[in-house]
């Protein structure tokens, strides 16, 4: 049996009968873990269920599929350059996932609708993009969670206006005296404290896709998440980590203490500020590791590998794809051209 995304259930390849997953395996809970303790705790290891691995030596994915399923491309990069080798037991096992609800005819819609909405690319993508393969795969992420308290200092800048004497010469060449006002600032010394509370940061644990591009799915409701069963797997594929938890927690940090200086920014008073200076308490930290459906096209072009990305659960969609540069300069020489002949035609006027 594989799953279903049409369905949102488990369902027989030949007779097509649709069980529920909760009908296959006990009812569980999705559980954070404390992060301190995370790495040390006795925890399930694999996917539970028989697997095989290979790596992409030109992305380095690593993905994991079912016994009967034979991977010749990667499914990230489209390289040929993939080597089957045993599959990593001691990877720890996902607490939770959220299953694909896209299915691969909808992301297929998705990827042709946006692949037909591009500008100024060349016109023979929109003919290679169609007919690429589009492969579902569960990628996986790390979520954080962490109560940030943070105190600041700043000087508060609060403008004020002068009124200044000059002097210049009029059209005539004669002296004359101009008044104008001129903004000045008062600088005053500020402080203040919030407390604020952060949930389910994600952290793209893949090395198979670019950065760039995972981060802008940002419509991945993790409230809809469920615990882990291998039959979600079930005819899918899965990435293992390549981003460590220790690793990925640097990187929260960082985005984390990035969102904090803007908030506390926000909190100074006055119209400007300088010398900003925040210093972030972290507490309650706790972590998941979970996978995420994400459709994935690869298409070369010009030996250039390309990418788009449908989510797998909600169909938003991102990707890359080439710039036609003759199309830009052409676009460019018509709009200075337009501009060239308003300013002509408004001159002699």
């Amino acid at each position: 049996m594989h799953w279903d995304p049409g369905a949102g259930a488990m369902r027989c390849q030949y007779c097509s009968h649709v069980v529920a997953v909760s009908e296959t395996e006990g009812n569980a809970s999705v559980v954070e873990y404390d992060l301190e303790h995370g790495l040390a705790m006795a925890r399930n290891r694999g996917y539970g269920t028989p697997v095989r691995t290979t790596v992409c030596k030109e992305c380095g994915a690593t993905i994991s599929f079912g016994d009967n399923v034979t991977a010749t491309r990667c499914d990230f990069c489209d390289s040929a350059q993939v080597m089957e080798q045993e599959a990593d037991r001691n990877v720890l096992r996902p607490e939770s996932l959220v299953p694909f609800h896209v299915d691969k005819k909808v992301a297929g819609e998705k990827f042709s609708s946006w692949i037909h909405g591009l500008w100024f690319r060349p016109n023979d993508l929109k003919h290679r993009a169609e007919v690429e393969e589009m492969n579902g795969v569960y990628v996986p992420y790390w979520t954080f969670d962490a109560q940030v308290d943070s105190d600041w200092t700043a000087q508060a800048g609060y403008h004020y206006y002068d009124t200044e004497t000059y002097t210049e010469r009029d059209a005539q060449g004669n002296t004359v005296t101009r008044t104008r006002q001129v903004q000045r600032t008062r600088w005053v010394w500020s402080s203040g404290r919030r407390n604020d509370l952060y949930d389910d940061v994600l952290i793209c644990a893949s090395r198979g896709l670019p950065h760039e591009l995972a981060d802008r799915l940002t419509t991945f409701d993790t409230a809809r998440l469920v615990p882990y069963e291998p039959n979600y797997l079930a005819g899918w594929k899965a990435e293992e980590y390549a981003v460590e938890l220790n690793d990925a927690w640097k990187t929260a940090v960082g985005r984390i203490e990035s969102s904090q200086r803007s908030r506390c920014s926000r909190d100074v008073p006055g119209d400007t500020q300088r010398f900003l200076s925040v210093h972030n308490q972290f507490s309650s930290e706790t972590f998941k590791h979970v996978l995420l459906p994400i459709w994935i096209a690869s298409y070369r072009y010009h030996e250039k590998v390309y990418r788009f990305l449908v989510n797998g659960q909600t169909g938003e969609v991102t990707g890359k794809a080439p710039w036609s540069w003759i199309k830009i300069i052409l676009f460019s020489t018509v709009v200075v051209g337009l501009i060239v002949a308003a300013i002509i035609f408004f001159q002699s006027r």
